[in-house]
């Protein structure tokens, strides 16, 4: 959900992170693959940058990833018709898993080694994946698919304060301030705050805006114990998934009960949700990241909640009041500001960024 930022790892935007993303997330949301090389410039490096952004193959990539997670919530909505929001969530990361671990194999890549390592990645499958994820998914049983997807656009706005107090090296300027007080002016839009809140669900709203939340504080974990880390990008996404995927298997029997059916739409949702919304969507923001780098890849970010709008408004019936796309568009706008900022010598080093995700 969930944009970002400079963790080497982990599968989150919208967040999140907002990413997101994201924390992509967030996500935020909320961070990509580093391309080794012994040749002079990398895939990473400015100058294959921009070389890269004259082929026109990137933008196709960039725009079925806006698409891929932009429709994320219209199929989680879809989906929890059927079947209960935890086994919506276990059902996502567990097809996401299957997806990451098939290109493991095919890339003869191993899943990361060590207890530390791995102790990290399960905190960080549980803020980046397993917790907002479920929060989303329940969230939608009140809310509709299009508040939620702009609840996660909030991602940066919430990793921007957070990275004030608990990142020393972010130092905040008058752009960004103004930036994370216009995002939560646009949050309040978005809300009607002038009408008491009553055109919105508290709890569901919460829950959004909370899972948004988390892919912040994911990101931060992330970068504070996880940036440094040897193994590859796609070695830690698919550790970190397959983590997220026993953490839900092992408490969703003891909270939900099992579907005495399988209603084919809300199965294929989850099943496209899965593969598609969290294991091929990784795998397209890492290859952007590395040919274009990190600020132009979560750009995706931004449109995430345009096209969960749509999708939601034009497939689902769902109402659409003047302030939902206002107080949306007052949101990515203060979001855009705290995401400019002096630019360090630390963004010479190689680029690694993970995907902020709804």
């Amino acid at each position: 959900m969930r944009t970002p930022p400079a963790p080497r790892t982990t599968a989150n935007a919208p967040h999140a992170t907002t990413a997101p993303p994201p924390p992509v997330p967030a996500p935020a949301p909320a961070q990509a693959p580093t391309t080794r090389t012994e040749a002079p410039v990398t895939a990473g490096h400015p100058a294959a940058r921009e070389h890269t952004r004259g082929r026109p193959g990137w933008r196709l990539r960039f725009a079925v990833l806006c698409l891929i997670w932009g429709f994320s919530f219209l199929l989680i909505k879809v989906g929890t018709d059927g079947f209960a929001p935890l086994y919506v969530t276990l059902g996502r990361l567990l097809f996401g898993t299957l997806v990451l671990l098939a290109v493991l194999i095919v890339k003869r890549e191993r899943l990361p080694r060590g207890v530390r390592t791995w102790g990290h990645l399960a905190v960080a499958a549980f803020l980046l994946n397993a917790f907002p994820f479920s929060l989303f998914a329940y969230a939608e049983l009140h809310i509709s698919s299009t508040l939620a997807g702009i609840c996660n656009a909030t991602t940066p706005l919430w990793g921007m304060l957070l990275s004030l107090v608990a990142l020393s090296e972010d130092r905040p300027t008058r752009r960004r301030i103004a930036g994370l007080g216009l995002g939560f002016v646009g949050v309040l839009t978005v809300l009607g705050a002038w009408q008491g809140f009553s055109s919105q669900d508290p709890a569901g709203t919460a829950m959004a805006l909370t899972a948004s939340l988390s892919y912040a504080v994911g990101w931060i974990y992330v970068r504070r114990t996880l940036a440094h880390t040897s193994h590859s990008n796609l070695s830690m996404a698919g550790g970190q998934l397959l983590l997220g995927t026993v953490q839900l298997g092992l408490v969703t029997p003891f909270f939900a009960a099992a579907p005495d059916s399988l209603p084919v739409l809300p199965l294929l949702s989850v099943l496209a949700l899965g593969a598609l919304g969290t294991g091929l969507a990784f795998l397209l923001q890492y290859g952007l990241v590395a040919e274009v780098g990190p600020t132009t890849a979560t750009l995706v970010t931004y449109f995430i909640p345009v096209i969960a709008t749509a999708a939601g408004v034009l497939l689902l019936g769902e109402a659409l009041t003047w302030n939902t796309p206002v107080g949306a568009v007052i949101v990515l706008a203060g979001a855009a500001l705290t995401q400019r900022g002096p630019r360090r010598a630390a963004t010479a080093r190689r680029p690694s960024e993970s995907p902020r995700q709804p």
